[in-house]
């Protein structure tokens, strides 16, 4: 195989089809929420349903809906039966989708520590600037539920980390982001 040097012109402009290709979202800001699933000494353990949604200061409705975890295993879509027991999720518009959803909905989760990216999330792209609140919710069958909120400005200015603890349903949850 011969190997071969590129000119700076070559370069230049493998950078700029590089750069289109990426789209808008190469320049967006960064932002992860870490969710831990706390291990729970139960007799009878599920794995629990978890929402994730945006909230604007005084609007009445989710800003923008971001993930929800649950059971996708259940024959003939049955896990939907039990996505409404995440309550505030369930008014703040998770009853007006039909799930699964692409880029939001996914599988129930172990305990553990879980880390989810929304840095090219389609709902963050169409977002107005203001004071928002990033709120989780956690349901478990034969459990309780918990509900976090982790205030945050938009767009996103400076580098920031926002935490939260949960106290049982939910362990540490922390929004980090970067401009």
């Amino acid at each position: 195989m011969t190997r071969r040097s590129l000119t700076p012109t070559a370069l230049s402009a493998i950078g700029a089809l590089g750069a289109l290709s990426v789209g808008s979202s190469a320049w967006a800001a960064t932002v992860q929420l870490k969710i831990e699933v706390p291990r729970l000494n139960v007799a009878e353990y599920h794995r629990p349903y978890i929402g994730v949604w945006l909230e604007k200061a005084g609007e009445p409705a989710a800003a923008a809906q971001l993930a929800v975890w649950y059971d996708l295993k259940k024959p003939n879509n049955g896990g939907t039966k039990w996505l409404k027991d995440m309550r505030q999720w369930w008014r703040q518009g998770g009853r007006n989708l039909t799930m699964p959803v692409d880029g939001v909905s996914g599988a129930t989760r172990a305990p553990g520590e879980h880390v989810i990216s929304f840095d090219k999330h389609p709902n963050l792209d169409k977002l107005p600037a203001g004071q928002y609140e990033m709120v989780i919710e956690s349901s478990r069958e034969a459990g309780g539920r918990e509900v976090q909120r982790i205030p945050f400005t938009w767009p996103i200015k400076a580098a920031g980390e926002v935490k939260a603890q949960g106290e049982h349903e939910l362990g540490a949850v922390q929004l980090t982001v970067k401009p």
